[in-house]
Protein backbone atom coordinates (compact mmCIF):
# COMPACT_ATOMS: atom_id res chain seq x y z
CA UNK A 1 0.00 0.00 0.00
CA UNK A 2 1.34 3.29 -0.98
CA UNK A 3 1.90 6.26 1.75
CA UNK A 4 0.28 9.36 1.40
CA UNK A 5 3.26 11.31 0.29
CA UNK A 6 3.93 8.18 -2.32
CA UNK A 7 0.64 8.58 -4.22
CA UNK A 8 0.94 12.00 -4.31
CA UNK A 9 4.11 11.56 -5.93
CA UNK A 10 2.70 8.74 -8.15
CA UNK A 11 0.02 10.93 -8.89
CA UNK A 12 1.92 14.31 -10.25
CA UNK A 13 4.29 11.62 -12.24
CA UNK A 14 1.54 10.09 -14.09
CA UNK A 15 -0.48 13.89 -14.77
CA UNK A 16 3.32 15.29 -16.13
CA UNK A 17 3.32 11.89 -18.59
CA UNK A 18 -0.24 12.97 -19.58
CA UNK A 19 0.36 16.13 -19.66
CA UNK A 20 3.12 15.75 -21.90
CA UNK A 21 1.60 13.09 -23.99
CA UNK A 22 -1.37 15.59 -25.31
CA UNK A 23 1.42 18.53 -25.88
CA UNK A 24 3.69 16.44 -27.84
CA UNK A 25 1.89 16.60 -30.99
CA UNK A 26 1.47 20.44 -31.04
CA UNK A 27 5.16 20.52 -29.73
CA UNK A 28 6.22 18.19 -32.59
CA UNK A 29 4.32 19.73 -35.38
CA UNK A 30 4.21 23.13 -34.76
CA UNK A 31 4.96 25.05 -37.87
CA UNK A 32 4.83 22.07 -40.47
CA UNK A 33 2.18 20.91 -42.55
CA UNK A 34 -0.06 18.12 -40.91
CA UNK A 35 0.91 14.80 -42.79
CA UNK A 36 -1.68 13.46 -44.63
CA UNK A 37 -1.65 10.15 -42.39
CA UNK A 38 -2.44 11.93 -39.23
CA UNK A 39 -5.35 13.80 -40.98
CA UNK A 40 -6.59 10.87 -42.03
CA UNK A 41 -6.27 9.22 -38.48
CA UNK A 42 -8.09 12.66 -37.47
CA UNK A 43 -11.33 12.15 -39.48
CA UNK A 44 -12.07 8.80 -39.26
CA UNK A 45 -10.35 7.37 -36.02
CA UNK A 46 -13.59 8.68 -33.78
CA UNK A 47 -16.53 6.68 -35.61
CA UNK A 48 -13.70 3.47 -36.10
CA UNK A 49 -13.53 4.32 -31.90
CA UNK A 50 -16.63 4.44 -31.58
CA UNK A 51 -17.92 1.73 -33.25
CA UNK A 52 -15.44 -0.94 -31.98
CA UNK A 53 -16.43 0.25 -28.08
CA UNK A 54 -20.30 -0.43 -30.05
CA UNK A 55 -19.27 -4.18 -30.94
CA UNK A 56 -17.13 -5.09 -28.56
CA UNK A 57 -19.17 -6.23 -25.88
CA UNK A 58 -20.89 -8.70 -27.77
CA UNK A 59 -18.38 -10.66 -28.69
CA UNK A 60 -17.71 -12.06 -24.87
CA UNK A 61 -22.03 -13.02 -25.15
CA UNK A 62 -22.95 -16.83 -24.60
CA UNK A 63 -25.08 -17.20 -26.69
CA UNK A 64 -26.00 -20.78 -25.76
CA UNK A 65 -26.63 -20.39 -21.95
CA UNK A 66 -29.14 -18.40 -20.44
CA UNK A 67 -30.21 -15.53 -20.81
CA UNK A 68 -28.66 -15.91 -24.63
CA UNK A 69 -27.53 -11.63 -24.65
CA UNK A 70 -31.10 -10.34 -24.13
CA UNK A 71 -30.17 -7.94 -21.90
CA UNK A 72 -27.65 -6.76 -24.02
CA UNK A 73 -29.08 -7.15 -27.21
CA UNK A 74 -32.30 -5.17 -26.36
CA UNK A 75 -29.98 -2.69 -24.66
CA UNK A 76 -28.04 -2.05 -27.76
CA UNK A 77 -31.38 -1.61 -29.38
CA UNK A 78 -32.50 0.77 -27.31
CA UNK A 79 -29.48 2.77 -27.50
CA UNK A 80 -29.28 3.00 -30.95
CA UNK A 81 -33.24 3.75 -30.97
CA UNK A 82 -32.58 6.62 -28.44
CA UNK A 83 -29.41 7.90 -30.30
CA UNK A 84 -32.02 8.19 -33.84
CA UNK A 85 -34.50 9.77 -32.09
CA UNK A 86 -32.78 12.43 -29.79
CA UNK A 87 -29.50 12.45 -31.30
CA UNK A 88 -28.10 13.07 -27.92
CA UNK A 89 -24.90 10.72 -26.69
CA UNK A 90 -25.78 11.57 -23.04
CA UNK A 91 -29.45 10.61 -23.30
CA UNK A 92 -28.79 7.04 -25.80
CA UNK A 93 -25.74 6.37 -23.29
CA UNK A 94 -27.38 6.20 -19.83
CA UNK A 95 -30.97 4.95 -21.29
CA UNK A 96 -29.00 1.92 -22.09
CA UNK A 97 -27.17 1.75 -19.21
CA UNK A 98 -29.85 1.62 -17.12
CA UNK A 99 -32.10 -0.58 -18.97
CA UNK A 100 -28.98 -3.16 -19.31
CA UNK A 101 -28.44 -2.78 -15.63
CA UNK A 102 -32.36 -3.55 -15.08
CA UNK A 103 -32.70 -6.22 -17.35
CA UNK A 104 -29.58 -8.31 -16.02
CA UNK A 105 -31.00 -7.52 -12.79
CA UNK A 106 -34.52 -8.84 -13.61
CA UNK A 107 -33.30 -11.80 -16.12
CA UNK A 108 -30.06 -12.54 -14.01
CA UNK A 109 -27.14 -12.60 -16.68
Amino acid sequence: MLSASQAFIASIAMALVILFCRALPFLFFSGLKTPKFLSFIETYMPALAMAVLAISPYASLRWSKAPYGIPEVLAGIVVLCLHLWKRNPLVSILGGTGLYMLLSRIIGA
